[in-house]
């Protein structure tokens, strides 16, 4: 049995919407594990006296409607009355011991496989601010609405080292993570490297948050970036991302099986962004 919790305030203004991005996010931790959720439970801070029922009553429905999609039941939850409306989920799952994936068996050589866009904390910056265009914000949260539930089934049909989910500490903090825990180090290829259409024109105009560039503060740490990678650039690759892709390391000989399974069943295409190596002094190489 595998577990995860995970929720937060609204990114986007319709409360439906906001309710099917908080459960895909919190979905996501168990399809980076290759595990099948089995059931929920809701966790909700509403202002029961500002706001309209009705309201609360749409964010409930977006998160009843993806684990709908899900294949599993919420069986309850807990509510507290709250200054501004929070939702997610605690999830459930199940996975066969030998079956788990975990963020710490990446191997040299192996290929790195994103399979969503980068960039929903710049577009939600922008939209919060009024500066953007809509078709940019639909499709962000077209992506953010999607479950990974097709890219952890396919994991289970290849040899799959290590996995995780791409959320608040961005591309390169997660993968930073699962350098460290698996004793390697990685080569991301930028222009590879699949952003949201627009995000790097938000980014040289400001429209960058506050999380984003913690993440990039405590990265850059461990990363060397060729001279040619502007700073916007920089920030786009730690961008804290909500409900983002699995990142997946996976032999290389497996990689482009995975990537033509994948695409030719998902909207959204995968990539492959880069490789692992053996370990040595930055942990994380862009060039």
């Amino acid at each position: 049995m595998v577990q995860t919790v995970d929720f937060f305030t609204p990114i986007v203004d319709d409360p439906y919407t906001f309710g099917q991005i908080a459960a895909a996010n919190a979905l996501s931790d168990i399809y980076a594990m290759g595990a099948t959720p089995t059931f929920a439970l809701n966790i909700f801070g509403f202002p029961i006296k500002d706001l309209p029922k009705e309201v609360a009553a749409q964010i409930l429905k977006g998160g009843s409607d993806k684990a709908n999609e899900a294949g599993i039941p919420i069986l309850g939850g807990h509510s507290v009355d709250d200054k501004e409306p929070k939702y997610g989920m605690v999830v459930n799952g199940e996975v066969h011991e030998n079956m788990l994936i975990r963020n710490s068996g990446s191997m040299a050589g192996d290929s790195l496989v994103l399979t969503k866009p980068i960039g929903t904390g710049i577009v939600s910056t922008a939209t919060k601010k009024e500066h953007i265009q809509n078709e940019l914000e639909k499709t962000a949260i077209e992506s953010m609405k999607t479950l990974n539930k097709d890219a952890a089934k396919i994991m289970q049909k290849f040899k799959v080292n290590a996995a995780t989910d791409i959320t608040g500490f961005g591309l390169l903090g997660h993968l930073i993570e699962m350098c460290k825990s698996s004793g390697v180090s990685a080569k991301l290829d930028f222009k590879n490297i699949p952003f949201f259409p627009g995000v790097e024109q938000l980014a040289n105009e400001g429209f960058v948050p506050s999380g984003s560039r913690r993440n990039h503060d405590h990265a850059s740490g461990y990363c060397r970036y060729s001279d040619h990678i502007t700073a916007s650039q920089r920030l786009m690759l730690s961008d804290s991302q909500t409900s983002g892709g699995l990142l997946i390391s996976i032999p290389e000989k497996e990689a482009e099986g995975y990537l033509n399974t994948f695409n030719s069943k998902s909207e959204i295409k995968a990539h492959i962004i880069g490789k692992v190596t053996s370990k040595s002094s930055e942990l994380v190489k862009i060039y």
